[in-house]
This record gives C-alpha cells, structure tokens and sequence, in this order.
C-alpha cells in the first residue's frame, strides 16, 4: 500500500501563483507515476498533470503553460506549481499516484482545497 499526503492549498487571488506538494510513504517502490487530479464544482474529476520516474511529464490541456510537475524520486514528493491562476482552478487536488503509466491511479491522497478568487 501507498500513502499520499497533500500540502499547499489555500486561497489565492487570479492571476497568483500556489504550489503544492504530495508526499508518498509505504510501498513506493512499485510506483512508477505520480500527479495530481482535480475536481472542479460541475465537472469531472480530471487529470491535471502528472509525471513517471524518469521525468516525463502530461498535463491536462487547461493548465498546459502555466502548470508545472516536478518529481524528486529520492524523497518520494511531487509537486505542482501553478502560475497565472484562474477562478476556473478553483477545485479539490488530489495527488495520485500509479502502478503503471497510462492507466487509472491506484492510489489517491485526501485532496487540498484550491480557490482562486476574481
């Protein structure tokens, strides 16, 4: 089993910039991708970013430019930096983490609130 722990949330004006870190403990010796999802009030849940053990990242299209993913494997983290905030990042983040790349997380943390005020 794996743990994800979320930290970083919190409430930011348009245009700002959050970053937030997960940490992972347990078995993290069998993850091989890691990244963060997102629930957004109407939608579904959606994948923000994410990234492998070797540094190749994807990202969901809305963020792709003003988000970024970074992995330190050796502390077992993943962090998102998001710059040029919209009151549309306003949502729940969960990190994630997964066995194998391109298929559905298997691990999820509690998530961190992210609101973006106009």
């Amino acid at each position: 089993q794996v743990q994800l722990v979320e930290s970083g949330g919190g409430l930011v004006q348009a245009g700002g910039s959050l970053t937030l870190s997960c940490a992972a403990s347990g078995s993290t010796f069998s993850l091989n991708g890691m990244g963060w999802y997102r629930q957004v009030p109407g939608k579904q849940r959606e994948l923000v970013a994410a990234i492998t053990a070797h540094g190749t990242a994807i990202y969901g299209d809305s963020v792709k430019g003003r988000f970024t993913v970074s992995r330190d494997g050796a502390k077992n983290t993943v962090t998102l930096r998001m710059n040029s905030l919209k009151p549309e990042d306003t949502g729940v983040y969960y990190c994630i983490a997964l066995r194998e790349w391109g298929r559905e997380p298997d691990y999820w943390g509690q998530g961190t609130q992210v609101t973006v005020s106009s």
